[in-house]
């Protein structure tokens, strides 16, 4: 069988990605993955075959944006998707449909598919997948799926606010009398899928199938076929230090505000890591924080508890740790969940919230809005965290929901015969 692959650059998105694509290299099947040319180094050092597609500057640049928002404004799932964040009061017709409004699909899909369109259906004319698997924000893999006649399934790499979302834009725009039922992203794809060859169908929005890393107490679903799969955490090439072989003296503490995409960010870290670290300084705990090189020399003295590193295999740092703080990200918090630590999440955007507030809500951990995250916040949540069996029972009981789930190996079967039909 050949199995296409289809993801927007992003380290995150691809890395969950990868332990699916070497399972079905391991059960025989040929694995390709398209991307634009600027990250086919980061495909490649995953041991996988790179596809290069489309142009490199394919979308705007969120990070160099100069008019982008404050943090505060921004503490929420982004627009569109953010409906599912609204009373059933607040959704009104009119409300969804700006946004749901061409500028927002301009945006969120058309801008960042469009270059790669035309080069993934010709590469998929020319290899003939069987199957495509493709990640929320590239349906242009449904595209080049459609144009072939291949089977496709939408692998998602945190909750399901795309899917959410468009259940309920799909539900409301039904009940409006049929001269008022505009559906711009419908509209969109119904025009590339019949440039190709093929016609619209919510297939090319949600899959035929989805493909679901979540343990069901964390998930959020539409009424849709999901192919549960267990998280099987890969963060790229790494090396474990020597110093982390070895059991911690102390209770140890792991700290990571994101490694790669807030780290990055022209201010930097949002949370104030100088206060928080001086919050724990007399704590008897050891603290291991992942900080970016950049961002060092805003730190000044590091307090004799805290173990500063610019980076460090996580899987191999979380499963040593009594409590791990971190920004909500959803290698993060999902590999931490797998090793039944209890978490202090402090969510700042996107994804972010939803998944801190589904954790805290199973008693897994607790959390704080990034920009509310002072030192003493941090040091009065993590006692908390430390001190009160619940939060470890509660982890523990996620851990083992995660365990239960299929693995990658165990879910090729299924995409075989999904592909087979």
């Amino acid at each position: 069988m050949r199995v296409l692959f289809t993801t927007q650059p992003g380290n995150t998105v691809l890395n969950t990605m990868v332990p699916l694509a070497w399972a079905l290299r391991a059960a025989g099947h040929d694995v390709r993955v398209a991307a634009k040319p600027k990250f086919a180094d980061v495909i490649t050092q995953a041991g996988l075959t790179a596809v290069p597609v489309g142009r490199t500057h394919g979308g705007p640049d969120h990070d160099d944006d100069p008019e982008e928002p404050s943090y505060a404004a921004q503490w929420t799932v982004p627009p569109p998707f953010d409906v599912i964040e609204r009373s059933a009061q607040d959704i009104t017709w009119e409300k969804l449909k700006s946004r749901f409004d061409a500028d927002h699909v301009t945006w969120d899909y058309k801008a960042e598919n469009f270059p790669l369109i035309a080069d993934l259906v010709a590469f998929a004319r020319q290899w003939r997948p069987d199957l495509v698997i493709w990640e929320p924000f590239c349906p242009a893999g449904a595209i080049a799926a459609a144009a072939v006649g291949a089977a496709h399934a939408r692998l998602l790499w945190s909750v399901d606010y795309f899917g959410v979302a468009r259940d309920l834009y799909l539900r409301v725009k039904n009940q409006q009398p049929p001269g008022d039922r505009v559906d711009h992203l419908a509209g969109w794809l119904a025009d590339y899928a019949a440039k190709y060859g093929g016609q619209f169908s919510e297939e090319l929005v949600t899959g035929q199938v989805t493909i679901e890393q979540l343990p069901e107490s964390l998930r959020m679903q539409a009424d849709l076929e999901y192919v549960p799969m267990r998280y099987v955490p890969y963060g790229g090439p790494a090396v474990v230090p020597k110093w982390l072989t070895v059991p911690p003296e102390r209770r140890r503490v792991g700290l990571t505000l994101g490694q790669s995409i807030i780290a990055e960010r022209r201010d930097g870290y949002i949370v104030d890591l100088p206060d928080v670290l001086d919050s724990l300084s007399d704590l008897d705990i050891e603290i291991v924080a992942t900080v970016a090189d950049k961002e060092r020399h805003k730190l000044g003295h590091i307090p004799d508890n805290t173990r500063l590193v610019p980076y460090v295999p996580l899987h191999a740092l979380t499963a040593t740790c009594a409590a791990v703080i971190h920004h909500a990200g959803i290698g993060t918090m999902v590999t931490t969940t797998l090793d039944g630590v209890p978490q202090l999440s402090l969510p700042w955007n996107s994804d972010q919230p939803a998944l801190a507030h589904k954790l805290a809500e199973q008693g897994g951990g607790l959390t704080v809005p990034a920009f509310q995250a002072t030192g003493a916040a941090v040091r009065e949540n993590l006692l908390r965290l430390l001190h009160e069996p619940s939060f470890r029972e509660r982890a523990g009981k996620l851990r083992d929901e995660m365990l239960a789930m299929p693995t990658p190996a165990e879910v090729v079967p299924q995409l075989e015969k999904l592909a087979a039909r």
